[in-house]
């Protein structure tokens, strides 16, 4: 049997598949090892990940993380997941492989992923070929839940919002200057901070502030991502993440502006991902 983690810096999806049958489904924390050592991962595996599983015997591990995009980052979840699961064989890969696989399966296209953070490449049907850096939520991270909270933060602090729109969100999530800016700068993900602040604006996503905050969000990445693509206007462009999933249609109005074609929006690459890895061990089975 082998174990399938789609994570991102929100939350873990895993899978325990073999080749006809999906044997456990369970969910952890998010992980990125560009903020979290190995120590502080390994420690989400053992409180969240193997009280909940009742399968132990997995021979290899499949795993696809956000901020997964360097050997040394890479080597910090292989050697926690070598902590927790001693006995199996361990691959560690960028969600960025494990959305163009679910997305797109075989064929080429673009694929892009529209969560907490946000990526995108160029999937010839084999491989990634091309891809327009992220840059992380600091500077960049366009399309994204962070790059929407921090839209939204930035007009309440600069007194931007309309006051019954900046009431609103004080309320709700009980905001001072001080509260966010020591959550922003302290915590050890700050990009999930800012997006839980997506759920307001989506409640609020017919109010014209908002929405045009939300088009703004979409436009600086197909400005700055989608349309460096060489055939961005012909291939598919494939979405997975929960912004592209409930904001899918200013998504669309954005799309169509840039003349580009939205293929499928998923909220999660995990259907994807089984179905690929089930088709690779009945391959596999075949040879044997």
């Amino acid at each position: 049997m082998i174990l399938i983690a789609d994570s991102g810096s929100t939350k873990t999806d895993w899978r325990i598949i073999d080749a006809n049958k999906v044997y456990e489904q369970v969910n952890t924390l998010g992980i990125n090892p560009q903020y979290l050592e190995t120590e502080k991962i390994y420690e989400i595996f053992e409180k969240e990940l193997l009280p909940q599983l009742k399968e132990k015997n997995i021979s290899t591990i499949y795993y696809y993380g956000a901020g997964c995009s360097s050997p040394d980052r890479n080597k910090r979840v292989e050697d926690a997941l070598h902590l927790a699961f001693p006995q199996s064989e361990v691959h560690v890969d960028h969600d960025l492989l494990a959305a163009a696989r679910a997305l797109c399966g075989h064929l080429p296209g673009i694929a892009c992923i529209l969560g907490t953070g946000s990526n995108s490449c160029l999937y010839d049907g084999k491989q990634i070929v091309d891809n327009v850096p992220s840059l992380g939520f600091l500077m960049g991270d366009e399309g994204s839940g962070a790059y929407l909270g921090k839209l939204l933060i930035k007009a309440y602090l600069y007194r931007e919002l309309p006051d019954e729109l900046a009431q609103s969100l004080k309320n709700k999530y009980n905001l001072t200057k001080d509260g966010i800016i020591d959550t922003v700068y302290s915590s050890d993900i700050p990009s999930r901070y800012l997006a839980t602040f997506a759920k307001f604006m989506h409640e609020k996503r017919k109010h014209p502030v908002i929405k045009e905050m939300i088009y703004e969000n979409f436009e600086e990445f197909f400005e700055r991502h989608v349309s460096k693509y060489e055939g961005f206007g012909e291939l598919p462009i494939n979405f997975v993440g929960s912004i592209a999933f409930h904001f899918a249609d200013t998504l669309k109005l954005v799309a169509k502006k840039y003349g580009a074609h939205i293929g499928v929006i998923i909220t999660s690459p995990s259907e994807g991902l089984i179905n690929y890895h089930q088709e690779l061990l009945k391959m596999q089975d075949a040879k044997a």
